[in-house]
């Protein structure tokens, strides 16, 4: 008898596999409820949050699909069908890239995209793509011929569960969703990056967790636990303040989403790198070695906020802010 994944001994079970079992539960149980942006954008960025809390990996595939229906919606189209979870693959990193073609019978994909989280789990993608008259998003269906996982391309420990491969794509059909730069120009693009760093700041809650939870404590790892927590507050408070003034602007008339979102996820990257290390120094190697929820939290946390841009990012915001407006588009 041929033992089928969801039958195996828990622990016999890939990270992919476990992860996608909660992926599918929370988009059947869960996603429906959750708000667009612009409607409760706060209870939205606090469900992100308690994801990324629960398990970042989980979370990661959780936004795409979250994301999608933002995008779906304000770009006019369907939003996602009951059994159908959608990630959202748009990366750009140098390379070959992906490419659109305009045939008779429609658009057609080929190429290889990267970083595509939850490559065996999602039925459906937004898929990023360069085409003659520049770069569009298009809706893919993903179990038809031409789709592939490339397997081995996605070999990482932090993050292992978003299963996030490399997808190749060999003439496969799609639609467009939205015109040229249409998925970029639009404000809930800026509002979504808020939402991955709500799931950042949920992982640094689960990394910093065994602290809080050490009862009696030495005056040096006090002092630590100090430091985290005016750390996390500060940021929950920002989170939440960020969700409020969305509400107040969806449609971004006030021109402020961009220079939000920079602060927003700036801020919460450089607080969830200081968290790390607070927790580290007062924990010492034992949660580490010993607390396998607490590993897997420190080394996905580590590997998924590498997905902000840094000091390219502050450049930008610095740009922004500037009281130079021909500095500000350089």
């Amino acid at each position: 008898m041929i033992v089928t994944p969801p039958e195996l001994p828990e622990h016999l079970r890939t990270p992919q596999l476990r992860t996608a079992d909660l992926f599918a539960g929370f988009v059947e149980r869960e996603a429906p409820g959750v708000p667009l942006p612009g409607r409760s954008t706060a209870r939205r960025f606090a469900v992100l949050m308690a994801l990324g809390r629960r398990d970042l990996s989980l979370a990661r595939l959780a936004e795409g699909h979250l994301d999608a229906a933002a995008i779906l919606h304000e770009l006019d189209h369907r939003l996602p069908g009951e059994g159908e979870r959608w990630g959202v693959w748009a990366a750009r990193p140098p390379g070959p890239g992906t490419h659109a073609t305009r045939t008779d019978r429609g658009w057609t994909l080929s190429g290889v995209k990267p970083y595509c989280s939850g490559a065996h789990a999602c039925t459906h993608a937004l898929v990023g793509a360069d085409a003659e008259d520049g770069y569009r998003l298009f809706a893919v269906a993903l179990d038809q011929p031409g789709a592939e996982p490339v397997e081995g391309t996605w070999p990482a420990i932090g993050m292992a569960g978003s299963d996030s491969l490399e997808m190749s794509f060999t003439d496969v059909p799609a639609k467009a969703v939205g015109g040229v730069e249409g998925y970029l120009e639009r404000p809930g693009f800026q509002h979504g990056g808020i939402g991955v760093a709500a799931c950042w700041l949920g992982g640094a809650h689960a990394v910093a967790a065994p602290l809080y939870e050490r009862g009696r404590l030495n005056a040096h790892a006090a002092a630590h636990l100090g430091a985290v927590d005016v750390l996390l507050h500060t940021a929950d408070t920002m989170l939440r303040q960020a969700g409020e003034d969305i509400d107040a602007d969806p449609l971004d008339a006030r021109d402020e989403a961009r220079v939000r979102s920079l602060r927003v996820r700036a801020l919460v990257e450089k607080m969830c790198t200081e968290v790390l290390d607070h927790v580290g120094r007062a924990t010492g190697a034992g949660p580490l070695c010993h607390d396998e929820r607490h590993a897997r939290a420190v080394a996905d946390l580590t590997v998924y906020l590498r997905q902000h841009h840094a000091e390219a990012d502050l450049a930008e915001l610095g740009r922004l802010v500037t009281a130079d407006p021909a500095e500000a588009t350089r």
